[in-house]
């Protein structure tokens, strides 16, 4: 596994001083090289031994062997940009495009399952199974993946309640109970409005499950149950479209688990394609 892989994996596990160190590293992998321990240190105003423990939690013998590390996965990753570009002189400029493009969605799909356990993707395949009733909201992009996913669920004959509007989710979760879910698509996590309506739907006793990237957001707080996204690139027509394929993929799985996990949720699903099916011919 990669170190910055590894780093982003655990984040959420660190303390706040190990974050900070995480952080940095993360953000200015490209120019790690340039600082030993002491340096980094000083720029983080920690100790220097706080920066040798957090390369020794995270398995290596010291700092130096997490920095050589970590220049590995650099000059791989740059050298393999370098031989996309040079692919594309000579090969299809599309095809070569295309072929970058995948390679970094599946690293985008590796990072979000690393950072999301087996146990608790089951747990929130479990909570949607188990629903009475699903509230489903997301605003703007956001919305793509909860509409899509009400979808989803209605086939296999799960009550959703989808909306893409603040007001009128209020209002409906005033119909929420224990034993309901709440599934809340937000990127940033900071819709002052979407933790208004997990504070109103935990007051129902219903459960809140929360999609937002890999960050401490306010949203994250409300949540009994948090999936969580990984998707990184510094070119801003890129990392939207990792985000949506790692999140896409993510929900793909829960599907699944859903699916497969209930022969009845099998048999209506089943129904319900043979019933729509012949809407669909013109």
């Amino acid at each position: 596994m990669s170190p910055l892989v590894k780093i982003r994996s655990e984040r959420d596990q660190m303390s706040a001083i190990e974050r900070r160190i995480a952080d940095f590293i993360l953000e200015n992998a490209q120019l790690l090289r340039d600082y030993s321990s002491q340096q980094l240190a000083t720029a983080l105003r920690i100790s220097q031994s706080s920066v040798v423990k957090f390369s020794q939690k995270l398995g290596f013998k010291g700092y130096p062997d997490l920095k050589y590390s970590i220049g590995e996965a650099v000059a791989r990753a740059e050298s393999g940009d370098d031989a996309v570009v040079a692919a594309a002189s000579t090969q299809d400029a599309n095809g070569a495009n295309g072929s970058q493009l995948w390679r970094r969605k599946s690293e985008a799909e590796e990072e979000t399952r690393l950072i999301n356990p087996p146990e608790a993707v089951r747990a929130v395949a479990d909570a949607l199974g188990n629903a009475g009733k699903v509230f489903i909201i997301g605003l703007g992009e956001d919305d793509i993946h909860a509409r899509a996913f009400a979808w989803r669920l209605s086939l296999l004959g799960i009550l959703t309640v989808h909306n893409f509007d603040t007001a009128h989710m209020i209002a409906s979760v005033s119909a929420a109970g224990a034993g309901d879910a709440l599934l809340v698509f937000c990127e940033d996590g900071k819709q002052t409005a979407l933790s208004q309506i997990c504070q109103q739907f935990r007051k129902a006793k219903g459960k809140v499950i929360t999609v937002t990237r890999h960050t401490s957001n306010a949203l994250r707080a409300h949540a009994d149950l948090a999936l969580l996204v990984s998707a990184h690139d510094e070119r801003p027509h890129i990392e939207p479209l990792l985000y949506h394929s790692a999140l896409q993929h993510l929900l793909d799985g829960i599907y699944v688990m859903i699916c497969e996990g209930s022969k009845k949720r099998y048999g209506i699903l089943q129904a319900n394609l043979e019933r729509i099916q012949p809407m669909l011919k013109p």
